[in-house]
């Protein structure tokens, strides 16, 4: 029987607010093995269209401002089924000229590197008819917590979001029909956030804003068929005596619950407005809600006294205390991420001092920090009797679908796969972060760049990198250049074109097409990734004195091969002009097929050679063109031979060598975030499976496994940021300063990058790969090695799931594969069968020739649709 399984509006199954035309996908499911697609309808009003997409489906009908849309799908499948399904979505402002004003405190101000008091606005009103319907349009320049009647209006944390804020803000629309009553209270805290607060390691702050400010209109409709609009406007009051008395994101939260609201100076507030003139969008990204609640697994006393709580998970999110208190009592929660002689270890969290503070009324209470969020795994209190108190913890990050699976026969590799898993949903948090809990939280794009692959198989990603994405458009230079972190988050680095960071703006679309097939996130970066291939084009002529070297891009900077565990941040920086060369050659061999899937004949053929004019420059100038760096590391070997630079005896002699210098330094590897990526593909597809299943499996430092044997429950910064001995590496970049002399150094033990091996595990250890958009046509081709035994993979597509579950013994291999309604699947059997699969479940088994050599290498183009 034919159904449809899901329909989704902008990426939402429900919940859709938009400002601007929807995109429509729908998923089906049947019990008829082969079904597909032949045709559906789509409605919406008196608008309909007949489409064979599944997924790439723009609604051109009328849209009117705060309305609802019905959407009417009948879809009939090959076999000449049918299902029928509904939806809808709202519409928001869409441009309507706001009636409210930006109300502000313009009488206060603050010092440098600090975050401002947390305002305190308020409005109260009365009600004598009855509500039909009510809802709120808010937003800040800052972070809110809005209550309405002293209860929280909506589940979301740190809206409206973090954007570029002189470009676009979101506004939250928040339905509130059920929370008024005949008398009324509108209270909204608002903190300084990335907005106004002390952000980034340098401690900015004003970035976006000179203070906090609140804009909110609340639409109430009555039964009979008037209507009321209350806006913020000079009636409101505010204060800077309220309960929030700090908020900021490293420094945390301090929150007096004695202060009482009715008993504080109130002042009429001030009229403002932002710096510029940014857009105010409905809500395009995802907010950021509770995922789930952790316990503790332990308590102890350390030596000084405090009370920890180990909750078994480093993570980012915040406590959740049930309190029997005393009047003026203070409780102090700190956050750590490791011990170090049974005592927190914060050094590492450098300017940070990540603790929240609750004064108590007398007798139960709860408390939880709204207005910031850490990254731990341990909790040390203070100020309170432990028996007096019950301590969980909230998980929280954007609020994406988690739609990936990995498992294995090594216990230690799914270990692994969790560490990658919590590692990105720790960096998830409006926006793509480096790291959760020390003096930066920052949008570093090399981080996502090469951790978007796996990102995208683990979790639904479709939206949140959309509104990413938006911000990376509005804040290219015009040079065609990007900052190194996005949004822009006030530190000294200028925009500039540079390899891999700014890569991302293609690496990470391109991720996001091949994981759902929406062509729209392709159409909507197309200018500003040829904006960017221009620029580095152009950087890398500068000062070429051969022809050779206009295509060797060396400036204006490179981080090179960064966080390599081999040398300094220098050495790091030096490799540059080989990873921008190789990574400038993978990106118009992307552009190229971009340009294909999007039409443009001409930019195909330029960027096809454009690519082998780079590649030649990478061969001629460092190789003796036969294989052979003429300076030698790893990274240098490992990107063209991912990239596909190499050819015929070239490729032996490459991959040899890639093999020869991971030997010499111990089975070990010495890439750092630009390569390690790419370094299993870079054996595993060359005829060198064993020496990545060897690698992959390295227990010693450096190596993912060392980290899990080390107790690691996410993916570090730092392959030794906790060395064999217990000590943790705080060392400074430059080398220059021991430990004693430190500020805390580069480390994190929540730091994503190095978990994008998970790409391999699951597209060449359990085989499960994507080869056109959306996994419209997927390739299942297990590479069989390391002593596994069994492994599965699934991930749930646009079109459903697709899964991959093997086993094998000394002699049988079995495999059993899901293929989604409309797709197509090619398997790769260990003894050189190859089936190709429609939808159905599907069970095969084979001999492994125990005498016979393994199938190790494997290499297949990307099909493009």
């Amino acid at each position: 029987m034919l159904m449809l399984s899901s329909i989704k509006i902008n990426g939402l199954e429900s919940g859709c607010i938009t400002d601007h035309a929807p995109m429509i996908s729908f998923a089906l499911s049947s019990d008829r093995a082969g079904e597909k697609l032949h045709e559906a309808i789509i409605e919406v009003g008196d608008w309909r269209v007949t489409t064979s997409d599944q997924i790439n489906n723009l609604y051109t009908g009328p849209l009117k401002p705060h309305t609802e849309y019905h959407v009417r799908i009948i879809a009939t499948g090959t076999s000449g089924e049918q299902a029928e399904q509904f939806a809808l979505f709202k519409t928001g402002r869409m441009g309507t000229k706001w009636s409210a004003q930006w109300i502000t405190d313009m009488s206060y101000d603050f010092p440098k590197k600090v975050s401002p008091v947390p305002m305190t606005f308020r409005r109260n009103f009365e009600l004598t008819r009855t509500v039909t319907r009510a809802w709120i349009n808010v937003t800040a320049l800052g972070v809110y917590e809005l209550t309405l009647n002293g209860e929280k209006v909506g589940k979301d944390y740190f809206a409206p979001g973090f954007t570029s804020y002189d470009h676009q803000i979101q506004y939250q629309t928040y339905d509130v029909t059920h929370q008024l009553k005949s008398s009324n209270a509108v209270t909204a805290v608002v903190a300084g956030g990335w907005a106004v607060g002390s952000f980034n390691y340098v401690r900015k702050n004003k970035i976006s804003a000179d203070r906090q400010a609140l804009l909110l209109e609340l639409y109430i409709e009555y039964t009979d068929g008037t209507s009321d609009l209350i806006v913020t406007d000079p009636t409101w009051e505010v204060t800077l005596n309220g309960n929030y008395r700090m908020a900021e994101w490293y420094d945390g939260e301090h929150y007096d619950a004695t202060i009482d609201l009715n008993h504080v100076h109130w002042k009429p507030v001030d009229v403002t407005h932002p710096r510029k003139n940014p857009e105010l969008l409905a809500q395009y990204g995802l907010p950021v809600r509770v995922q789930e609640e952790l316990k503790p697994i332990s308590r102890s006393i350390a030596p000084s006294g405090e009370i920890i709580y180990d909750f078994g998970q480093n993570f980012a999110g915040v406590i959740q205390a049930k309190i029997v208190g005393n009047h003026n009592q203070k409780v102090v929660f700190r956050h750590a991420e490791v011990l170090v002689d049974q005592e927190l270890f914060v050094k590492s969290l450098r300017t940070a001092k990540a603790a929240a503070t609750y004064v108590c009324l007398e007798g139960e209470q709860t408390y939880s920090p709204r207005l910031t969020y850490m990254g731990f795994r341990y909790v040390g209190l203070t100020g309170i009797d432990p028996d007096q108190i019950e301590l969980s913890a909230y998980v929280l990050h954007s609020d994406f679908k988690e739609i990936g699976h990995f498992s294995c026969s090594n216990p230690l590799l799914t270990q692994l796969q969790s560490n990658i898993r919590w590692g990105g949903r720790s960096n998830f948090v409006d926006i793509p972060t480096d790291c959760p809990q020390r003096d930066e939280r920052q949008g570093w794009t090399g981080d996502i760049a090469v951790f978007a692959s796996t990102a995208c198989f683990n979790f639904d990603m479709s939206r949140f990198f959309d509104k990413w994405l938006m911000d990376m458009r509005a804040e290219q230079s015009k040079g065609g250049g990007f900052p190194m972190v996005i949004p822009r988050g006030g530190d000294h680095w200028p925009a500039m074109a540079n390899s891999c960071w700014g890569d991302s703006s293609i690496l990470v679309p391109w991720a996001e097409y091949l994981a759902r097939g929406n062509k729209q996130v392709l159409e909507k970066q197309y200018v500003s990734m040829k904006k960017f291939l221009k620029a580095a084009k152009w950087w890398s002529s500068f000062l070429a004195v051969s022809p050779a070297d206009r295509y060797v891009w060396r400036f204006p900077f490179h981080f090179g091969d960064w966080a390599a565990p081999e040398g300094d941040a220098k050495a790091w920086i030096k490799k540059g002009k080989w990873v921008g060369t190789a990574y400038f050659a993978n990106s118009c061999g992307i552009m190229a097929k971009i340009a294909s899937i999007l039409g443009h004949t001409e930019d195909v053929s330029y960027y096809y050679d454009l690519r082998k004019k780079i590649i030649t420059a990478y061969r001629n100038v460092f190789t003796d063109k036969q294989g052979n760096m003429k300076e030698e590391f790893q990274t240098a070997y490992v990107l063209p031979l991912h990239f596909g630079m190499t050819e015929g005896e070239e490729t032996k002699q490459m991959v040899n060598n890639l093999t020869r210098l991971i030997h010499e330094a111990g089975n070990h590897l010495t890439t750092g975030f630009t390569g390690t990526p790419y370094l299993l593909f870079a054996l595993s597809d060359n005829g060198q499976l064993d020496a990545a299943y060897e690698l992959l499996l390295q227990e010693e430092c450096p190596s993912w496994l060392y980290e899990v044997k080390a107790g690691g429950t996410t993916i570090w910064e730092r392959w030794d940021a906790l060395r064999p001995d217990g000590t943790v590496n705080i060392e400074e970049l430059s080398g220059n300063k021991s430990a004693e002399e430190s500020n805390g150094g580069m480390v994190s033990f929540n730091h994503y990058a190095n978990g994008a091996v998970g790409d391999w595990l699951y597209k060449r250890l359990a085989g499960l790969e994507s080869t056109s958009g959306g996994y419209q046509t997927f390739r299942v081709a297990p590479m069989i090695g390391g002593g596994i035994t069994w492994a599965k993979a699934s991930t749930i597509t646009p079109y459903g799931l697709a899964s991959v579950d093997w086993k094998r013994d000394e002699h049988q291999f079995h495999v059993e594969v899901t293929v989604p309604v409309s797709t197509t699947c090619s398997l790769h059997m260990p003894n050189g069968e190859i089936h190709i699969l429609t939808s159905g479940q599907h069970s095969f088994r084979c001999s492994l020739n125990t005498n016979a050599p393994v199938k190790k290498s494997y290499k297949e183009q990307i099909v493009v649709h």
